[in-house]
């Protein structure tokens, strides 16, 4: 048992060996929190609260600095000047059309790895092959994108008689649909090794999650991004399955996406376990969401603002990006920060001030701002780039008073709600037109949301080229007139043997019934696309009117395979531009 010499010897000398190395110790003031009651915001982290111990050796936290807060209103961070990469696509893509922006997604060696596995997996399982060719896997994927777009209930209803539609029911039967869906792969199970399946979960679908993937790391990154969660709805047996509530489809496959403010997807990696990420340092205690952060951040450059909800952000996230030189802002619990909130505002005391009131606490080395707003509720946020100054006024619905109210907004809120909202855009566009597949298989389920992601990001893709060339709004196409394009192009492409198109024709004796109907326009994609268009003379008593816009001419030629009535002289050769134009 030490005597109470002993110990004021051994303070003494404590005190005096602080003196030499230079430590602060005036930082303590009578306001602060002793440094025996401050906690390390790390602590506090839901994912490592199970695994601190008292018993750790003092070495474990040798280093580690303890946090204090400032209540000030001024936070001047150095930020690194982002240096964006020049991309020579924007030139590139002048004169493209809807299908060439897909084609950086889905091109035709997508179709051919499609084609290859799934006759070799019939064959495996059936002893038969499907026999089918990336022509015809184009055409399913063309069927399926229209049948999204036009929004029957059930897809069997495409082939009825009285509800078909020609472009579909001709293209491809219903039962030959149905099995191509039904047997759709991207690898051939028995090349899988054991040990690849055991690393690798998703084994089934990574070749065309990486195919995806590659156009996504094409694209240009902005200065400003967000990451946030994406659900691929499945309901069915799947061993990935996850739950995620408050999402529009809770159930399904849980998919971390990297996007822009405008919803165009730069990255994305499926959660698939603990070995989904690379480890992160243990003594970080970064967490789940700290690992996704490092894994999507790795293809964004320095100065990079990166934005996330709460079930990312932590302070030790902030400072390790810090060391990247990228800024994370985003929404924090009030566990991840104690040493805050002991020093900031309570919420009655912010209630009571009213809407738009605010505090602001900034740590002591001046790198990262802490901001507890009150809206509606209280709301803590967390940044090493934003703080309060300067605010802006915004208009807020008052349930009490009936009308739109107009309350003080820090700088550090109105960054994040203008730049949070891109993952949620592009999940918003993928519901509009989502392809259906009441399936048991989650590797069709997935294969279908991706494409549809393709589609989303390659319409943004197109309507951001066209905003900028000054194109008229009236000219660019929306969503779905993008999408029917690139199904109609789809489903009008053809196998190498010669397109047969008689049973589409006139009557079997060649006569012409009595009273002709007009017939339609054919799509583009089908009218300019391979070389099966070639002109014959009807025998018919009157010439009939030429069907090229501009044309008020007469004549007996016809397009075999359009069906419609060209002129084709020296003087007007409206065959050739109708089939060119």
């Amino acid at each position: 048992m030490s005597s109470p010499i002993t110990e004021h010897y051994n303070t003494a000398a404590a005190l005096k060996k602080i003196l030499e190395d230079g430590s602060d110790v005036s930082d303590l003031s009578e306001d602060e929190v002793p440094e025996s009651q401050v906690h390390d915001p790390s602590d506090a982290s839901p994912s490592s609260s199970e695994d601190d111990s008292d018993n750790e050796p003092l070495a474990t936290f040798r280093g580690v600095k303890t946090e204090f807060w400032k209540k000030t209103d001024t936070f001047l961070p150095s930020v690194a000047t982002f240096s964006e990469l020049h991309n020579d696509a924007d030139e590139a893509r002048a004169d493209w059309k809807p299908l060439d922006y897909v084609q950086q997604y889905l091109n035709a060696d997508t179709f051919q790895l499609l084609s290859n596995c799934t006759n070799v997996n019939s064959v495996a399982l059936s002893g038969r092959s499907l026999n089918t060719t990336p022509s015809e896997i184009q055409r399913f994927f063309g069927a399926s994108i229209l049948m999204s777009s036009l929004g029957y209930p059930h897809i069997k209803m495409f082939w009825q008689n009285s509800l078909r539609i020609p472009i579909i029911a001709k293209t491809i039967s219903r039962d030959r649909f149905f099995r191509i869906r039904n047997s759709l792969k991207v690898v051939v199970d028995v090349d899988i090794s054991d040990s690849m399946k055991k690393a690798d979960r998703l084994w089934k679908v990574r070749p065309l999650l990486e195919i995806i993937r590659q156009g996504c790391l094409l694209q240009r990154r902005p200065q400003d991004v967000c990451i946030d969660e994406q659900m691929i709805p499945f309901t069915g047996a799947c061993s990935l399955r996850q739950y995620v509530p408050n999402k529009p489809n809770p159930v399904g496959l849980k998919n971390f996406v990297l996007a822009s403010p405008e919803g165009l997807v730069l990255d994305f990696v499926i959660y698939q376990g603990e070995t989904t990420f690379k480890p992160t340092p243990p003594h970080l205690k970064l967490g789940l969401g700290g690992a996704v952060i490092v894994h999507l951040c790795e293809s964004v450059s320095p100065g990079t603002n990166v934005y996330c909800d709460r079930y990312f952000t932590s302070i030790n996230l902030i400072d390790f990006m810090l060391g990247k030189q990228i800024y994370v802002t985003g929404t924090l619990m009030r566990n991840r920060i104690p040493a805050a909130i002991a020093k900031v505002v309570d919420d009655k005391v912010l209630m009571k001030q009213g809407r738009g009131s605010c505090d602001v606490l900034v740590r002591q080395d001046k790198k990262v701002a802490f901001v507890k707003w009150f809206d509606n509720k209280p709301i803590n946020m967390a940044s090493s780039v934003h703080a309060k100054i300067p605010e802006d006024i915004c208009r807020r619905w008052s349930k009490k008073e009936k009308k739109y109210v107009e309350v003080k907004r820090p700088s550090i809120v109105r960054a994040y709600n203008a730049k949070m909202g891109g993952v949620d855009l592009c999940d918003r566009m993928i519901s509009f037109y989502r392809m259906k597949a009441r399936t048991k298989k989650w590797t069709v389920r997935t294969i279908l949301h991706f494409v549809d992601l393709a589609l989303v990001n390659s319409w943004l893709l197109y309507k951001e080229d066209k905003m900028k060339q000054k194109t008229p709004a009236k000219d660019i196409l929306q969503f779905l007139a993008f999408r029917i394009e690139v199904a109609q192009f789809y489903l009008a492409v053809v196998d190498d043997e010669i397109f047969d198109d008689s049973s589409a024709g006139d009557s079997d004796d060649g006569q012409p019934p009595a009273k002709r109907r007009v017939t339609s326009i054919p799509a583009k994609a089908q009218r300019t696309s391979c070389a099966r268009h070639m002109p014959e003379m009807d025998d018919i008593k009157n010439a009939m009117r030429c069907r090229n816009s501009g044309c008020s001419g007469k004549t007996k030629v016809k397009c075999q395979s359009c069906k419609v009535y060209l002129c084709l002289r020296a003087e007007r050769n409206c065959f050739e531009q109708f089939h060119k134009d």
